[in-house]
């Protein structure tokens, strides 16, 4: 297993052999929000844009980003 961060956020991802991309999917929040790609490169492109999206979304709505515990104690 892979990871990424960005803003504090860290992301497991791996290559799916079988639909032959790279899946990823954001750790430490209550929310599920998964990213895709065909390359490394875009993978890190929609992870950033999926941070981005996701604190977007949070502050549309007035609320915090939902972390869980584990992520929120460091």
């Amino acid at each position: 297993m892979s990871k990424m961060t960005y803003k504090g956020y860290t992301a497991r991802v791996q290559y799916d052999d079988r639909d032959s991309i790279f899946v990823g999917r954001i750790l430490g929040i209550t929310d599920i929000i998964g990213f895709h790609a065909e390359t490394v490169a875009g993978l890190r492109t929609a992870f950033l844009e999926a941070v981005d999206d996701y604190l977007d979304t949070c502050k549309a709505r007035q609320g915090a980003a939902n972390r869980g515990e584990r992520q929120a104690a460091r």
